[in-house]
């Protein structure tokens, strides 16, 4: 080998060398870029945490600034006023959200005037965004009061809407995931973008976020839960509520008191046996600091209780109820989960539930009427009549949880 050749190879070697040495401190300086915003992103959600402590410690000691809470009271007059356009049977049906999988059923409906409907999967699927414009619009021709129009637009696996291609390039992701990839400034921008798409399509209330604290993978709410404890978990319903103000779409916190670690209600009964202090300390924490947001709408839970109420499921316990409005100071709407779910229908006769939701203390009964379901959508209006003929409930607290639902409708803009 000559002189020449090894200097060439000499010379190649520095080039790899210096290649090299170039190569580790671009993989090191990438290291320590991504280093330093995950130390970021975690300072700042520990800033948040502080933050939100001193507010959430002030909030326990009633020194919490009441400034965003939700007041329907300054629309009771008008509320009492639209009442009088409707009859008897027409003030009952503004208590249900029919929940519906297609318009078949239209012309039985128009005639009930229900507060609104839920809509499901199936009555998106595979239609265009005009299409749906169009029927929504049927609905709410139709009825003398501006109707409700609700979904579950959870993300990840409950997404009724955006399970459609046509009307979005992707579903919406599970919290989790938006939280995981984006922090806080992404679940906002997700709810955002979430309700400029369900007010577009018409949709005006939005059963969720699920504020439930699941922190095991074996949970049956873990997979669609924010996946965090109550410090970030408050943090998130905080920021939902914030984002989701002046979108013209509502949003209602999930699953009163807080689900835990309980089984699946739309399949069978179930025992919540943790005590009173668990849930009071750790699961009514997001409650608490959505409400103090101004949070319009909670949805409470099938789960029975037993530290509350060991007699009743959630949704049928006065107790559970005296909680949210009394201890929490909750003057906005509270909604059943879906009246059809085993924890329900196993255990009661479509009359007890309704009878016993109305008397719990539920502005709003989610009711679904379809070929398997017993009642028909008369059958619904008659419960509530037959329950103030004997005394179950009282005629004066059916109008008055009307009264509270149209004066929500005027809060809304919708009146």
């Amino acid at each position: 080998m000559n002189k020449k050749q090894n200097k060439l190879i000499k010379y190649n070697r520095k080039i790899l060398i210096g290649i090299s040495v170039i190569v580790l401190i671009l993989i090191l300086g990438f290291t320590i870029a991504k280093n330093i915003e995950i130390q970021t992103k975690a300072e700042k959600d520990q800033e948040v945490l502080q933050e939100e402590a001193s507010k959430n410690n002030n909030v326990l000691e009633g020194e919490a600034d009441n400034s965003n809470k939700l007041k329907l009271s300054i629309y009771m007059e008008k509320a009492e006023e639209k009442l009088k356009e409707l009859t008897e049977d027409e003030v009952i049906a503004q208590l249900f959200l029919v929940g519906t999988h297609t318009t078949s059923d239209f012309e039985k409906l128009k005639e009930k005037q229900f507060g609104g409907y839920l809509f499901f999967a199936d009555f998106f699927k595979d239609k265009t965004e005009s299409q749906i414009k169009s029927e929504i619009n049927k609905f709410n021709e139709a009825s003398k009061l501006p109707l409700l129009i609700a979904v579950d637009e959870e993300g990840g696996r409950v997404v009724r809407v955006s399970s459609n291609s046509k009307l979005i390039n992707e579903p919406f992701k599970y919290s989790s995931e938006v939280y995981q990839s984006g922090g806080f400034e992404g679940i906002k921008q997700d709810t955002i973008n979430k309700s400029k798409f369900l007010s577009n399509l018409g949709i005006n209330l939005n059963l969720a976020p699920v504020v439930d604290i699941c922190e095991k993978e074996t949970d049956y709410m873990y997979k669609r839960s924010f996946k965090q404890g109550k410090e970030l978990t408050s943090t998130f319903a905080k920021t939902v509520i914030q984002a989701s103000k002046g979108s013209n779409v509502s949003y209602a916190l999930k699953h009163f008191p807080g689900y835990g670690n309980n089984v699946d209600t739309h399949k069978t009964t179930s025992i919540d046996e943790r005590t009173y202090d668990d849930i009071y300390n750790n699961d009514l924490e997001p409650f608490r600091v959505g409400i103090e947001e101004g949070a319009e709408a909670i949805l409470i839970s099938h789960n029975i209780v037993t530290s509350i109420d060991s007699q009743n499921p959630a949704s049928l316990s006065p107790k559970i109820h005296k909680l949210l409005r009394e201890d929490l100071k909750f003057e906005g709407i509270i909604i059943t989960d879906a009246m059809n779910m085993g924890a329900i229908v196993n255990e009661y006769s479509a009359q007890e539930a309704i009878v016993g939701a109305i008397s719990a203390g539920n502005d709003i009964i989610i009711v679904t009427i379809n070929k398997a379901s017993k009642e028909t959508y008369d059958d619904v209006i008659k419960a509530v009549k037959r329950g103030i003929e004997n005394g179950k409930i009282t005629k004066e607290d059916v109008y008055k949880k009307a009264k509270n639902i149209i004066a929500w409708k005027y809060y809304k803009g919708m009146l």
